[in-house]
């Protein structure tokens, strides 16, 4: 007689009492990374079939991701940390938000362990709702197809949600992760259901900002994929706290002959000490490429025009994001 593997335990989030371990639940499984609109389709599908059946929404997602584990070397850059996707899966009216540690005892467990064990075993699923691209188990041996028929002989019923169309193309995290990477932050953004986010805790640098007029806040400890070098506007704040308007840079300082990578987040309005504090930016939209300037003065003129761009771009919100603008 087989029995559980040994999983780690899971991070449960959850913003209502509906769920309990043990007890069923609507669920979906995925990566989630990002949280974008196709995403959010699922969330609406999900949260149909769960009060349909009267028991909770729940998602499962994962940490690290698993391609981490099994290709680290060409696993993907996270667009969201395990916190923030759980936060934004909430958003969308899920009850629970469940992140299964992934190790290799995970990877390997075959499609139809993964099906019996921890779908109906660990999670006691009654009703499943999976993106058409669905794979899972060993190999990514397991499909949708396999899903549902393994689902049927329970007696539990699985919707599949066909891809989310924009711009005639499916969207999906490694789309959204081409944009990132790309700069492209205002398209990226009508695919998310929320503005992209960079988080980092503030440390000491060379404070030449501050000598411009333009102090800034150093970030490192970034977890997640940084956009192209360049300018950009956005807005941050201590997480949990008021946020600001503010201009980020991001790449290395050329006008002062400096070669490493820099993130740096200028608060526009904002006075205090923000050293050890983790700060969350929210990148709204790219203004400029970063480039070297031969006289201070010119430097200065242009923090200047990058500060009230950033400013006009955050007072009128950024480019749209979430399921509006999917066809």
């Amino acid at each position: 007689m087989d029995c559980m593997p040994p999983l780690a335990e899971l991070v449960v989030h959850a913003r209502t009492g509906r769920w309990r371990r043990g007890a069923g639940a609507a669920l979906a499984v995925g990566n989630f990374d990002g949280v974008h609109v196709g995403h959010a389709e699922i969330a609406r599908r999900l949260r149909a079939a769960a009060d349909r059946q009267g028991v909770p929404a729940v998602a499962l997602t994962f940490d690290p991701h698993p391609a981490a584990i099994v290709r680290p070397a060409s696993a993907p850059v996270p667009l969201t940390t395990p916190d923030r996707r759980a936060a934004l899966l909430l958003d969308l009216g899920l009850d629970a938000v469940l992140v299964q540690p992934a190790d290799r005892g995970l990877v390997e467990l075959a499609a139809h362990d993964f099906y019996r064990h921890v779908l109906r075993g660990r999670l006691q699923a009654a009703a499943l709702v999976e993106g058409a691209d669905f794979r899972f188990g060993a190999g990514r041996a397991g499909d949708v197809g396999l899903l549902a028929e393994w689902a049927a002989a329970d007696g539990i019923g699985v919707e599949v949600v066909p891809a989310v169309l924009v711009g005639g193309a499916a969207v999906s995290s490694s789309r959204i992760r081409g944009m990132v990477a790309a700069g492209e932050i205002g398209a990226a953004n009508r695919l998310l259901t929320a503005p992209l986010r960079v988080s980092g805790t503030v440390v000491v640098g060379a404070r030449r900002g501050a000598q411009l007029g333009f102090p800034t806040a150093n970030l490192a400890d970034i977890a997640t994929l940084l956009p192209r070098e360049g300018v950009y506007a956005a807005r941050a704040g201590v997480a949990g706290g008021a946020s600001w308007p503010a201009a980020v840079h991001i790449g290395p300082n050329a006008s002062f002959g400096e070669t490493a990578l820099s993130v740096e987040v200028h608060l526009i309005g904002f006075a205090g000490d923000l050293y050890g504090r983790r700060l969350d930016v929210d990148f709204l939209e790219r203004l400029r490429d970063t480039r070297r300037f031969a006289a201070v003065d010119d430097l200065i003129a242009q923090m200047t025009a990058d500060v009230a761009a950033a400013a006009r771009i955050a007072a009128a919100g950024g480019p749209a994001t979430g399921s509006d603008h999917a066809t």
